[in-house]
C-alpha cells in the first residue's frame, strides 16, 4: 500500500541541461529516489519550454547557459505563460552569468544550486540537490507577466521626494494590507511611530523569493529616498558574490555590500547597504560591523542577528520589513524591534513565494502590520516624509 501511495504522489521533474554528462547525472540522482519521476529531458531552453507546456511537470531543474535559448529567456517565458517552480542548477561564476542568474530569480525562479564540481563527496551534492528539488516543488508559484523587471539609474541631483509615476503615496485606508489575523491595535501603534517622525533607518530581511520582492520595493522608491536601508538576503555561495552589484544596476538607489566599521549614513544619505556573503551584519552604536559568529537558523548572514542589533542600537528609530522566505529567521528579531518601539511590517501570504518567515513573525506578535509587496514602498515613503 505504501509503495502504491508513494508512486501516485511522485514529484514529476523536467530536467533542462545542455551538457549530456551533467544531465545524466541529475537524472540518475533523481531516479535513485522513489519520490521523483523524471518526465522529460531537454538540451536547450526552447525545448524545455515545449516540454513544460505539454508535460506540465511539478518542478523544473534549469541550466542558465544553453544554446538556442538561455535559461533566463526560458524562465521569463515559462513564468509568464506556464508558471512552474524552477530550480536553477548552474555553474555560472563570472559576473555576466551571475547577473543572468539574478535576473532569472527576479523573473520567478525559486532557488539556485551550483552544479556538482567533482571536488567533494558526491553524496553531499546529491543530498543538497534532492532537498532543493523537493523544497522547490512545493512552492505555489505565481505568474510573472513582465519579461524583465525595469531598473533605473540613480541620480545625484536633489529632487523633490516623489516616487515613480503611478506609485500611491497617500495613507493606506484603515486595515488595508492587513490579514484577518493581524494584531489588534497595530494601526494606532504605527500612527504613533509616524507621528514621532524619528525613523532614521530601514531594515529588510528576505530569503526564498527575495530578489523579486526587494526589487519591487526599491522600484517604488525615488533615487533621493533619504533613509539608509540595511538588507539581509539569503543567497548561497558562490552565487552571492555579485548580487549587490546587480541590485545596484537595477535600483534607483545605490546598493553596495557593507564594510566593517563604516558609519551608518545619516538621514538624507539614503542608500542600500547589504550584508556580504557568509558574514553577519550588525549595528553597534552608529557603526556597521561584520562578524563571523555562529550561524542562526543555519543562516549567515542572519536577519535575526541584524534585527536584534537594531533593537538595541536604534530602537524606535528603526522600521523593519520581513519578506518572503522559508523558515523563521527574522521573526524573533522583528519582535525585539517592535518591543523597542520600532515599526515592523511583514509581507502577506498572497504575494509571498514562501510565507514562512513573515508568518512566523506574525504568529509571535512581531509584525505590527501585514502588507502586500506593492504596499511596502508607499509605507516607507510615508515614514521618510515624516523626517
Amino acid at each position: 500500500m505504501w509503495n502504491v501511495e508513494c508512486a501516485m504522489k511522485r514529484i514529476r521533474v523536467l530536467v533542462v541541461e545542455d551538457s549530456l554528462t551533467v544531465r545524466k547525472r541529475i537524472v540518475e540522482v533523481l531516479e535513485s529516489h522513489a519520490e521523483f519521476e523524471v518526465v522529460g529531458e531537454a538540451e536547450d531552453g526552447k525545448r524545455g519550454i515545449e516540454l513544460c507546456t505539454t508535460l506540465r511537470p511539478d518542478v523544473i531543474t534549469l541550466d542558465m547557459m544553453m544554446p538556442v535559448m538561455t535559461g533566463l529567456a526560458a524562465t521569463e517565458y515559462i513564468m509568464a505563460y506556464c508558471p512552474t517552480p524552477i530550480l536553477i542548477v548552474s555553474a555560472s561564476t563570472n559576473r555576466g552569468e551571475l547577473f543572468r542568474t539574478y535576473e532569472a530569480l527576479a523573473a520567478g525562479a525559486v532557488d539556485v544550486l551550483d552544479k556538482p564540481r567533482g571536488d567533494g563527496p558526491e553524496e553531499v551534492w546529491n543530498q543538497s540537490f534532492i532537498s532543493a528539488v523537493r523544497m522547490v516543488s512545493r512552492i505555489k508559484v505565481i505568474t510573472h507577466p513582465r519579461a524583465r523587471l525595469r531598473g533605473s539609474s540613480p541620480s545625484g541631483a536633489r529632487l523633490p521626494l516623489t516616487p515613480r509615476a503611478g506609485t500611491p503615496v497617500g495613507p493606506l485606508p484603515e486595515g488595508e494590507g492587513m490579514n484577518a489575523g493581524a494584531l489588534s491595535g497595530s494601526s494606532a501603534q504605527l500612527s504613533r511611530a509616524r507621528a514621532a517622525g524619528d525613523i532614521r533607518l530601514i531594515a529588510i530581511g528576505a530569503s526564498t523569493g527575495g530578489p523579486a520582492a526587494v526589487l519591487e520595493i526599491l522600484h517604488g522608491l525615488p533615487a533621493n529616498f533619504p533613509l539608509p536601508i540595511l538588507l539581509v538576503m539569503h543567497i548561497g555561495e558562490p552565487f552571492a558574490a555579485s548580487f549587490a552589484e546587480w541590485l545596484d544596476s537595477q535600483s534607483p538607489l545605490r546598493v553596495a555590500y557593507a564594510k566593517d566599521g563604516e558609519a551608518l549614513p545619516a538621514p538624507g544619505e539614503g542608500r542600500v547597504i547589504m550584508a556580504p556573503p557568509d558574514v553577519h551584519l550588525i549595528l553597534k552604536g552608529n557603526r556597521l560591523c561584520l562578524t563571523k559568529s555562529a550561524e542562526r537558523h543555519s543562516c549567515r548572514p542572519s536577519v535575526d542577528v541584524l534585527f536584534e542589533s537594531l533593537a538595541q542600537s536604534a530602537g524606535k528609530q528603526c522600521a523593519a520589513c520581513l519578506l518572503t522566505g522559508m523558515g523563521r529567521d527574522g521573526a524573533a528579531g522583528m519582535l525585539a524591534i517592535r518591543n523597542a518601539g520600532g515599526a515592523t511590517f511583514a509581507q502577506d501570504e498572497s504575494t509571498s513565494v514562501v510565507w514562512g518567515m513573515p508568518r512566523e513573525s506574525i504568529e509571535i506578535g512581531g509584525a505590527e502590520r501585514v502588507l502586500r509587496i506593492d504596499e511596502f514602498a508607499p509605507m516607507l515613503m510615508k515614514l521618510a516624509e515624516k523626517r
